[in-house]
């Protein structure tokens, strides 16, 4: 194929409302992942090429073409399916549409901007912390975690589940989980929501291997096969319909952490590289491969146009925190890394929004004493189309010990902890972005 030309098999041309990202990427098969995708780099061109005033596009072949649009071209809502003969006349119309979405991306390069706007709703009827939160069908899921009661002693491993409706702006009680759980992992896959592990006692204390699962129109749980190894706060994610589940800590390493004359407390160490992957169509549990570098928990993960994010986490204490950032693909089974975290942290809430990996709070800031309120509240976005992290609005309040899901281009933050190593919130936040 000489250079110059353009070359377009059958393909899906998508502008989706709830993606705003500003890049394009081409799927394409059977092209040589070599011949995929071309851009301009350091005056290096690679024929054949598209081109406009920004940057230079190179397309050698393609099978598929997904667009996303920012602003106003993200309301552009529609799908076109396209083969070879309907494409014709056409062809013009769509090579304009392309070159669009590149100046669309070369304008926002290199860095998304953007400002976060938050906003309190309706709080929690308790306070919580280390709460497992999830989206299931426009409503969010918080469960388990530390429960705090005015006047009462903490009940750090709790049964409740609460349900919010972001239209209606109210909470609702549903089922219990079937025992009490701290630093559950939690994630939705096929309507369901999933627990996965956690512990049963502060601090870090007795691991579990338990996973069940709830189905919201039955307001029921159900055990599911267990978990392979015993462990808490692991990173769960569902992505190509199965459940993942990432590091954790075993606590099979205990330390005494009470202070002379004091109630005897104990702190489990013991974090893990695990990988565990549930199918739900088998009911079994099989191994991917584990996390590279040093085993880790309270650990942020999210899935991303077909690939499983990891990112911060401790090795050990807040005081071993990383900022490292990596990236699994479920296809190939295989790791590779990305831009790593402004700064090392764990502990943090995170979801997808408009794309884009948001990252808010954690424990600790260097110096950070149990007790003390040197918790996170900067916020940061990833995008990968530029591998970058971008710092938006912070939160009202430093906190950890949180959890996050997204509705309608809506990201809600909820429960947590604004000291170091204790505490907890009622408060649910809302976030969502202006450009």
């Amino acid at each position: 194929m000489e250079a110059g030309a353009i070359w377009i098999a059958p393909f899906d041309l998508t502008f989706p409302t709830n993606v705003s990202l500003a890049r394009w990427h081409i799927t394409a098969s059977p092209c040589s992942a070599a011949d995929r995708f071309g851009r301009r780099e350091a005056g290096v061109y690679l024929p054949p090429y598209l081109t406009n005033d920004m940057v230079t596009y190179r397309i050698v072949c393609v099978t598929g073409v997904t667009l996303h649009l920012r602003g106003a071209f993200a309301k552009m809502a529609k799908k076109m399916v396209m083969t070879q003969q309907r494409f014709g006349a056409m062809k013009e119309a769509v090579i304009a549409a392309v070159a669009m979405a590149a100046l669309v991306a070369s304008l926002a390069s290199p860095a998304f901007a953007a400002e976060g706007v938050w906003a309190k709703k309706a709080p929690l009827a308790v306070a919580m912390a280390e709460v497992g939160v999830a989206e299931i069908d426009g409503q969010i899921y918080t469960v388990g975690g530390t429960e705090q009661r005015e006047k009462a002693a903490p009940n750090w491993a709790s049964t409740l589940n609460f349900m919010y409706d972001p239209a209606l702006g109210a909470w609702q009680a549903k089922a219990p989980l079937p025992h009490g759980l701290t630093h559950v992992g939690v994630a939705a896959l096929g309507g369901k929501l999933y627990a996965i592990g956690g512990f049963t006692n502060a601090v870090h204390m007795n691991a579990q291997d338990s996973a069940f699962v709830y189905t919201p129109r039955a307001n029921t749980w159900k055990a599911l096969p267990k978990l392979p190894t015993a462990r808490g706060s692991v990173a769960a994610v569902a992505i190509d319909g199965k459940l993942h589940v990432f590091g954790g800590r075993r606590s099979d390493q205990v330390v005494k952490v009470s202070p002379p004359g004091a109630p005897e407390m104990f702190q489990g160490f013991g974090t893990v590289g695990t990988h565990d992957i549930y199918d739900p169509a088998t009911g079994k549990w099989s191994q991917g491969a584990p996390i590279p570098g040093p085993g880790r928990d309270h650990v942020g993960v999210a899935a991303l146009n077909g690939k499983v994010h990891l990112f911060g986490g401790r090795t050990a204490d807040v005081s071993d925190n990383l900022d490292r950032h990596d990236v699994y693909n479920p296809k190939t089974d295989a790791w590779t890394t990305a831009a790593p975290l402004p700064t090392p942290r764990s502990a943090g809430a995170y979801t997808v929004l408009e794309g884009r990996i948001i990252y808010a709070g954690g424990e600790c800031k260097p110096g950070g004493a149990p007790f003390s309120p040197n918790t996170y509240n900067d916020v940061t976005a990833y995008d990968q189309g530029t591998d970058r992290w971008t710092s938006l609005t912070p939160l009202p309040q430093g906190r950890h010990a949180f959890g996050a899901a997204t509705v309608h281009d809506i990201a809600y933050f909820v429960g947590g902890a604004p000291v170091c190593a204790g505490g907890a919130m009622t408060d649910i936040l809302a976030l969502t972005l202006r450009e």
